[in-house]
């Protein structure tokens, strides 16, 4: 009985220094089962032509313009995002971030940006979008991998459809549906 009780106690004191092995005293861990859905809506106005483009050419491949899908070009985008299609409606934030043609047989975009809010409650909150955009199919659905402020911790999903676009020129209006849990 002696033995078999040395045993239990070498065991405890084991498992009791395991656990303190596992305490940190930098962190600390919260958990919550309150999670918050947003819902938004807005317009992203993307201009390539003009005297004050939103959107413009960093980079290339050396092929590029022979491809018919711009293949290798890299975009640097600071882009307005407002309530209406209207460029002159309420500007609620900016689109800001990278994209480029990441595919050889169709225009599929890479995209990295981050939504930058400027009003309501949700001003200088962000979300960011990283993701496959295959910009000619008429709804285009993208990841939302994180944010700041309001956002903060969020996940969720972009569905993107084209509202307006210029073949000559470039530009486009992209309405954005974005469902958030943060």
């Amino acid at each position: 009985m002696a033995k078999l009780s040395a045993v239990v106690s070498l065991l405890i004191s084991r498992l009791v220094a395991a656990a303190a092995i596992q305490t940190v005293t930098w962190a600390t861990r919260l958990e919550s089962a309150k999670e918050t859905t947003t819902n938004l809506q807005f317009y992203f106005h993307d201009t390539l032509s003009g005297k004050n483009p939103s959107a413009v050419r960093i980079a290339q491949a050396i092929d590029t313009d022979k491809s018919p899908t711009l293949f290798g070009i890299v975009m640097m985008a600071d882009d307005p995002l407002t309530e209406t299609p209207d460029p002159q409606s309420k500007l609620v934030g900016r689109a800001q971030g990278l994209y480029g043609s990441a595919c050889q047989d169709q225009l599929s975009l890479i995209m990295s940006m981050s939504f930058v809010f400027v009003d309501g409650p949700y001003n200088r909150s962000s979300i960011s979008l990283l993701g496959n955009n295959r910009a000619m199919n008429p709804v285009r659905e993208m990841p939302i991998v994180g944010g700041t402020g309001f956002f903060r911790l969020a996940r969720g999903y972009a569905i993107a459809q084209t509202h307006r676009m210029d073949f000559k020129t470039g530009d486009a209006i992209v309405r954005y549906n974005v469902t958030v849990v943060h």
